[in-house]
Protein backbone atom coordinates (compact mmCIF):
# COMPACT_ATOMS: atom_id res chain seq x y z
CA UNK A 1 0.00 0.00 0.00
CA UNK A 2 0.73 3.42 -1.15
CA UNK A 3 1.08 6.41 1.47
CA UNK A 4 -0.74 9.68 -0.05
CA UNK A 5 2.20 12.64 -1.15
CA UNK A 6 2.48 15.16 1.50
CA UNK A 7 4.30 17.78 -0.39
CA UNK A 8 1.41 19.74 -3.06
CA UNK A 9 1.93 18.72 -6.43
CA UNK A 10 4.03 20.82 -8.92
CA UNK A 11 2.16 22.96 -11.26
CA UNK A 12 3.46 23.95 -14.85
CA UNK A 13 2.20 27.36 -15.50
CA UNK A 14 3.01 29.89 -18.86
CA UNK A 15 6.11 31.81 -18.44
CA UNK A 16 4.00 34.87 -17.83
CA UNK A 17 1.68 33.51 -15.29
CA UNK A 18 4.37 31.60 -13.26
CA UNK A 19 5.87 35.27 -13.14
CA UNK A 20 2.55 36.76 -12.25
CA UNK A 21 2.11 34.28 -9.35
CA UNK A 22 5.72 35.15 -8.42
CA UNK A 23 5.31 38.63 -8.45
CA UNK A 24 2.15 38.57 -6.23
CA UNK A 25 3.69 36.15 -3.37
CA UNK A 26 6.58 38.45 -3.34
CA UNK A 27 4.01 41.75 -3.23
CA UNK A 28 1.86 39.75 -0.39
CA UNK A 29 4.99 39.58 1.68
CA UNK A 30 6.41 42.95 1.26
CA UNK A 31 2.55 44.51 2.02
CA UNK A 32 3.26 43.19 5.37
CA UNK A 33 7.06 42.90 5.79
CA UNK A 34 9.96 45.85 5.24
CA UNK A 35 11.67 44.61 2.07
CA UNK A 36 14.51 43.80 4.01
CA UNK A 37 12.87 41.29 6.04
CA UNK A 38 11.81 38.96 3.39
CA UNK A 39 14.03 36.77 1.51
CA UNK A 40 13.87 34.48 -1.34
CA UNK A 41 13.58 31.81 0.08
CA UNK A 42 10.32 33.45 1.81
CA UNK A 43 8.99 34.07 -1.66
CA UNK A 44 9.67 30.69 -2.97
CA UNK A 45 7.86 29.26 0.47
CA UNK A 46 4.98 31.27 -0.46
CA UNK A 47 4.75 30.72 -4.08
CA UNK A 48 5.04 27.17 -3.76
CA UNK A 49 8.11 26.37 -5.67
CA UNK A 50 11.68 26.30 -5.02
CA UNK A 51 14.36 28.88 -4.91
CA UNK A 52 16.21 27.70 -8.29
CA UNK A 53 13.07 28.43 -10.28
CA UNK A 54 12.85 32.66 -8.50
CA UNK A 55 16.12 32.73 -9.83
CA UNK A 56 15.08 31.78 -13.07
CA UNK A 57 12.91 34.00 -12.88
CA UNK A 58 14.67 36.99 -11.13
CA UNK A 59 18.32 36.50 -11.65
CA UNK A 60 19.28 39.45 -10.25
CA UNK A 61 17.95 37.78 -7.29
CA UNK A 62 15.93 40.11 -4.59
CA UNK A 63 16.83 43.38 -5.92
CA UNK A 64 15.50 42.47 -9.64
CA UNK A 65 12.61 40.78 -7.48
CA UNK A 66 11.66 43.56 -5.21
CA UNK A 67 11.73 46.09 -8.48
CA UNK A 68 9.94 44.06 -10.32
CA UNK A 69 7.23 43.76 -7.43
CA UNK A 70 7.21 47.52 -6.75
CA UNK A 71 6.63 48.00 -10.59
CA UNK A 72 3.80 45.91 -10.35
CA UNK A 73 2.42 47.76 -7.51
CA UNK A 74 2.93 51.13 -8.72
CA UNK A 75 1.00 50.53 -12.12
CA UNK A 76 -1.87 49.43 -9.91
CA UNK A 77 -1.50 52.52 -7.33
CA UNK A 78 -1.40 54.69 -10.77
CA UNK A 79 -4.75 53.37 -11.92
CA UNK A 80 -5.91 54.59 -8.24
CA UNK A 81 -6.69 58.04 -9.81
CA UNK A 82 -8.03 56.72 -13.29
CA UNK A 83 -11.74 57.76 -13.27
CA UNK A 84 -14.32 58.55 -16.07
CA UNK A 85 -14.42 62.50 -16.46
CA UNK A 86 -18.11 62.27 -15.66
CA UNK A 87 -20.22 63.98 -12.70
CA UNK A 88 -19.17 66.13 -10.17
CA UNK A 89 -15.11 66.72 -9.40
CA UNK A 90 -15.94 65.27 -5.99
CA UNK A 91 -17.44 62.31 -6.06
CA UNK A 92 -14.71 61.70 -9.02
CA UNK A 93 -11.71 62.49 -6.37
CA UNK A 94 -14.27 59.91 -3.80
CA UNK A 95 -13.89 57.00 -5.96
CA UNK A 96 -10.44 57.35 -6.52
CA UNK A 97 -9.62 57.95 -3.31
CA UNK A 98 -11.74 54.83 -1.96
CA UNK A 99 -9.19 52.84 -4.27
CA UNK A 100 -5.79 54.57 -3.04
CA UNK A 101 -6.79 53.96 0.48
CA UNK A 102 -8.22 50.79 -0.10
CA UNK A 103 -4.67 49.83 -1.47
CA UNK A 104 -2.96 51.58 1.44
CA UNK A 105 -4.93 49.17 3.81
CA UNK A 106 -3.85 46.17 2.04
CA UNK A 107 -0.43 46.88 1.72
CA UNK A 108 0.34 48.87 5.10
CA UNK A 109 4.10 47.57 6.17
CA UNK A 110 4.89 47.44 2.63
CA UNK A 111 3.20 51.30 1.43
CA UNK A 112 5.37 52.84 4.83
CA UNK A 113 8.27 51.14 3.73
CA UNK A 114 7.02 52.31 0.19
CA UNK A 115 6.89 55.79 0.79
CA UNK A 116 9.47 56.76 3.77
CA UNK A 117 12.31 54.85 1.93
CA UNK A 118 15.88 53.59 4.03
CA UNK A 119 15.45 50.38 3.10
CA UNK A 120 18.35 48.61 2.29
CA UNK A 121 17.11 47.53 -1.22
CA UNK A 122 16.27 50.74 -1.71
CA UNK A 123 17.73 52.51 -5.28
CA UNK A 124 17.86 55.25 -7.63
CA UNK A 125 15.17 52.83 -9.84
CA UNK A 126 12.91 52.49 -6.67
CA UNK A 127 13.01 56.05 -6.19
CA UNK A 128 12.03 56.98 -9.70
CA UNK A 129 9.70 54.33 -9.60
CA UNK A 130 7.48 55.99 -6.68
CA UNK A 131 7.77 59.46 -7.91
CA UNK A 132 6.68 58.24 -11.21
CA UNK A 133 3.30 57.45 -9.17
CA UNK A 134 2.79 60.63 -8.16
CA UNK A 135 3.41 61.71 -11.06
CA UNK A 136 0.71 59.85 -13.13
CA UNK A 137 -1.30 60.49 -10.07
CA UNK A 138 -0.96 64.40 -10.68
CA UNK A 139 -1.66 63.85 -14.52
CA UNK A 140 -4.79 62.49 -13.70
CA UNK A 141 -6.07 64.91 -11.37
CA UNK A 142 -5.16 67.70 -13.53
CA UNK A 143 -7.12 65.86 -16.77
CA UNK A 144 -10.36 65.59 -13.99
CA UNK A 145 -9.76 69.35 -13.77
CA UNK A 146 -10.61 69.35 -17.75
CA UNK A 147 -6.41 71.33 -17.82
CA UNK A 148 -4.21 70.63 -20.89
CA UNK A 149 -1.84 73.27 -20.10
CA UNK A 150 -1.46 73.54 -16.31
CA UNK A 151 0.25 76.67 -14.97
CA UNK A 152 3.05 76.66 -12.22
CA UNK A 153 0.20 77.32 -9.43
CA UNK A 154 -2.30 75.11 -9.97
CA UNK A 155 0.33 72.09 -10.74
CA UNK A 156 2.11 72.91 -7.31
CA UNK A 157 -1.41 72.73 -5.61
CA UNK A 158 -2.21 69.30 -7.03
CA UNK A 159 1.34 68.07 -6.19
CA UNK A 160 0.92 69.16 -2.73
CA UNK A 161 -1.98 67.82 -1.87
CA UNK A 162 -0.87 64.26 -3.65
CA UNK A 163 2.11 65.00 -0.58
CA UNK A 164 -1.06 65.55 1.92
CA UNK A 165 -2.43 62.31 1.07
CA UNK A 166 0.08 59.90 1.03
CA UNK A 167 0.98 62.03 4.45
CA UNK A 168 -2.21 61.40 5.94
CA UNK A 169 -1.73 57.79 4.80
CA UNK A 170 0.80 57.12 7.08
CA UNK A 171 -0.17 58.59 9.66
CA UNK A 172 -3.62 57.17 9.51
CA UNK A 173 -1.40 53.53 9.54
CA UNK A 174 0.69 54.65 12.34
CA UNK A 175 -2.47 55.64 14.14
CA UNK A 176 -4.14 52.18 14.10
CA UNK A 177 -6.31 52.81 11.08
CA UNK A 178 -8.18 55.62 12.86
CA UNK A 179 -10.48 57.11 11.71
CA UNK A 180 -12.80 54.86 9.35
CA UNK A 181 -11.12 55.09 5.73
CA UNK A 182 -14.79 56.74 4.54
CA UNK A 183 -13.82 59.68 7.28
CA UNK A 184 -10.25 60.08 6.13
CA UNK A 185 -11.95 59.98 2.33
CA UNK A 186 -14.03 62.82 2.87
CA UNK A 187 -11.69 64.72 4.68
CA UNK A 188 -9.09 64.31 1.74
CA UNK A 189 -11.72 65.38 -0.71
CA UNK A 190 -12.65 68.40 1.41
CA UNK A 191 -8.84 69.58 1.74
CA UNK A 192 -8.77 69.42 -1.84
CA UNK A 193 -11.41 71.79 -2.21
CA UNK A 194 -10.25 74.09 -0.11
CA UNK A 195 -6.47 74.32 -1.54
CA UNK A 196 -8.09 74.80 -4.85
CA UNK A 197 -10.39 77.48 -3.94
CA UNK A 198 -7.30 79.57 -2.12
CA UNK A 199 -5.14 78.69 -4.78
CA UNK A 200 -7.92 80.49 -6.79
CA UNK A 201 -7.63 83.43 -4.70
CA UNK A 202 -4.41 84.54 -6.10
CA UNK A 203 -4.29 82.04 -9.67
CA UNK A 204 -6.69 83.04 -12.43
CA UNK A 205 -6.16 79.96 -13.91
CA UNK A 206 -7.38 77.89 -10.94
CA UNK A 207 -10.22 80.26 -10.20
CA UNK A 208 -11.32 79.20 -13.48
CA UNK A 209 -11.43 75.75 -12.82
CA UNK A 210 -13.52 76.64 -9.70
CA UNK A 211 -15.97 78.14 -11.66
CA UNK A 212 -15.78 75.44 -13.89
CA UNK A 213 -15.85 72.86 -11.17
CA UNK A 214 -18.64 74.27 -8.98
CA UNK A 215 -21.62 73.94 -11.04
CA UNK A 216 -21.50 70.19 -11.45
CA UNK A 217 -21.66 70.00 -7.34
CA UNK A 218 -24.85 68.83 -5.43
CA UNK A 219 -25.80 70.67 -1.97
CA UNK A 220 -26.01 66.65 -0.52
CA UNK A 221 -22.07 66.41 -2.06
CA UNK A 222 -18.95 66.68 -0.49
CA UNK A 223 -18.97 70.02 -1.77
CA UNK A 224 -22.39 71.08 -0.29
CA UNK A 225 -21.63 70.10 3.07
CA UNK A 226 -17.98 71.55 3.33
CA UNK A 227 -20.04 75.33 2.11
CA UNK A 228 -22.81 74.17 5.25
CA UNK A 229 -19.54 73.75 7.78
CA UNK A 230 -17.38 76.44 6.25
CA UNK A 231 -19.37 79.35 5.08
CA UNK A 232 -20.83 80.37 9.07
CA UNK A 233 -17.30 80.44 9.97
CA UNK A 234 -15.93 82.72 6.94
CA UNK A 235 -18.84 84.93 7.67
CA UNK A 236 -17.48 85.96 11.26
CA UNK A 237 -14.30 87.17 9.01
CA UNK A 238 -16.27 89.38 7.62
CA UNK A 239 -14.74 92.39 9.49
CA UNK A 240 -11.53 91.75 7.98
CA UNK A 241 -12.78 92.52 3.85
Amino acid sequence: MTTPATTPAYRRLSVEARRRQLLESALSLFAHRAPEEVNLDDVAEAAGVSRPLVYRYFPGGKQQLYEAALRSAADELEQCFAEPPRGPLTQRLSRALDRYLAFVDGHDAGFSALLQGGSVVETSRTTAIVDGVRRAAAEHILAHLDVVEPGPSLRMTVRMWITAVEAASLIWLDAGKQPPLDELRDMLVEQFMAVLVTTAGRDPQTAGVVRWALPMETPDGPAGGLARRVLPVVTDAAHLL
